[in-house]
């Protein structure tokens, strides 16, 4: 079978196409065909090794993809062959509260990732993908969906009328825009490009704020009428977490699932403790959460937003990883695996 290696060392020019054999599913398992694979900024990292330092090589990289049960172990209940799933990215977190073996356990570091042709996995470790979703679709589910839906939903109890700051139009912001408008609520949305604010506008967003208008935390709070937004998905981490604290109203939630902007950053505490700001971690989220997420897409008849589909190859995987790392992408970047 067919997979991509990072091998030797860190760095995208270590990727490499290999041929190994076809694994057998033991008991309590199942053999997967991989049909398509999605890229987050988290695989960039840890392909260069900026994620991990430690992860022992080779590794197979990327933990979102989707795939067709090919082949079933004994005693395994729940899957029939033909069965699409997608593999969780956690799959010792099957739900409630996170422990520390199901948030340092993730597929494509340490574990293998799912840029392979096959690839095993246990009932309980995998989701059925939503039949509403091609292959590449559903490919982009298991983090980037499942961060955004984690953040408003499953942990920030969004509710109708609420107002959802979302920096940028990266894979977890447009699912954040598409679950924010779902649920009711306004949507600020910043970027760069005045491209790809009107694309957001389209899909919904009610205000546009140009990334080059500073400051725009103060820029949101005058929209809102001096209140400010209720939810901030923060994806820039250290480097915007100050514009994010003047954004957000008093009792708001940021919720912090990005570090494009760095991790270390001097920064004033006062705002959270004065005006009583919930700063959240959001990780991904647990299966039932992907369950809960997958039933609304399905219902809701949500699409989600893919710019470009690259072929399944070390070459390819690499030029994915320079348009992922320039920005230019709009929503999702996947990698097309079956016929």
């Amino acid at each position: 079978m067919r997979v991509i290696q990072l091998e030797g060392s860190f760095g995208i020019d270590h990727l490499r196409d290999r041929d190994l054999p076809i694994p057998d599913p033991g008991p309590g398992e199942v053999l997967l065909r991989m049909r398509a694979a999605s890229l987050n900024y988290r695989d960039l990292l840890m392909i260069r090794g900026r994620y991990n330092p430690n992860q022992e090589l080779p590794l197979i990289p990327l933990s979102d993809g989707v795939g067709v049960v090919e082949k079933l172990g004994s005693e395994v209940r729940g899957l029939s062959a033909g069965d699409r799933v997608c593999p969780h990215l956690l799959p010792l977190w099957g739900g409630g509260e996170p422990t520390r073996a199901g948030l340092r356990t993730g597929l494509g570091g340490p574990l293998p990732g799912v840029l392979s042709e096959f690839c095993l996995a246990r009932p309980e470790h995998v989701v059925k993908a939503p039949e509403n979703l091609d292959d590449v679709e559903a490919s982009t589910l298991p983090c980037a969906g499942l961060t955004a839906w984690s953040a408003l939903v499953e942990l920030g109890a969004i509710r109708a009328g609420d107002t959802v700051l979302v920096q940028g139009t990266g894979g977890v912001a447009i699912f954040a825009l598409q679950f924010a408008k779902l649920c009711g609520a306004r949507v600020i949305v910043t970027s760069r490009s005045p491209d790809k604010l009107a694309r957001a506008e389209q899909l919904g967003a009610d205000h546009g704020i140009l990334g080059t208008d500073a400051p725009w935390g103060e820029l949101a709070w005058k929209w809102t009428g001096g209140r400010g937004v209720d939810h901030v998905i923060e994806v820039g981490g250290a480097g915007s977490m100050a514009q994010s604290l003047r954004a957000v109203r008093p009792g708001g939630t940021v919720s912090v699932i990005g570090v494009l902007g760095g991790t270390r950053a001097a920064l004033d505490v006062l705002p959270i403790l004065m005006n009583q700001v919930r700063v959240q971690g959001v990780f991904c989220g647990h299966r039932q959460g992907f369950e809960a997420m997958n039933r609304a897409l399905v219902a809701a008849r949500i699409q989600p937003v893919v710019d470009r589909v690259f072929p399944f190859s070390a070459t390819g995987l690499t030029d994915a990883l320079e348009y992922l790392e320039s920005g230019r992408h709009f929503g999702k970047i996947a990698l097309r695996m079956g016929d």
